[in-house]
């Protein structure tokens, strides 16, 4: 069966973006293995705001061919995108109701694991639904003091077991949790 995973960057006091959306910390090394990360997932989950913000970026030409790449493999996925509005694109599925039943479907269908991308208000949903299967949390070696936190909301606690922990030559170190269910 497939998993759903929440790969995030956090900043070590838990946003994971400034107050003003910024997202300029985040620190990509060549010791993280994103591409690996990428080659075991077929599907991204986006809410409708990413799903526009990102869902489709192109690199602009000065970017460098690492980025190239790395958009490339991104857009290479199935896309699905969670919204309340009708929406018409090719690129994309969009989903507009009974959000865990349909998760649990494209669970059951063949392939790689699944990434759930974002934004906060989708990944907050998946998290009240219990439908994160494995946290791949990033803290970056970063305080904001305020921003977008992480968790928000919670309705009940959420216990975790500790699956692996990477450190990595820039400070940011990679925890891999599961939901003790």
């Amino acid at each position: 069966m497939k998993k759903v995973i929440l790969d995030l960057a956090v900043t070590l006091d838990g946003f994971i973006e400034g107050p003003n959306g910024e997202i300029d910390w985040c620190i990509m090394d060549d010791d993280m293995d994103f591409d690996g990360f990428l080659a075991g997932i077929d599907t991204i989950f986006y809410g409708r705001v990413s799903y526009d913000s990102w869902g489709n970026y192109q690199a602009d030409e000065t970017a460098g061919e690492t980025e190239r790449k790395l958009w490339e493999a991104v857009h290479s996925k199935k896309k699905v995108v969670f919204t309340s509005q009708e929406r018409k694109d090719d690129r994309a599925v969009f989903i507009h109701s009974d959000i865990g039943e349909k998760v649990a479907e494209m669970k059951q269908e063949d392939g790689k694991d699944i990434w759930l991308y974002g934004g906060a208000s989708l990944i907050k949903t998946f998290i009240q639904l219990n439908l994160v299967d494995s946290y791949r949390i990033s803290v970056h070696p970063t305080v904001l003091g305020k921003g977008k936190p992480l968790f928000e909301d919670l309705k009940e606690r959420i216990e975790l077991k500790l699956i692996e922990s990477k450190p990595f030559k820039s400070g940011v170190v990679q925890l891999i949790y599961a939901p003790l269910k």
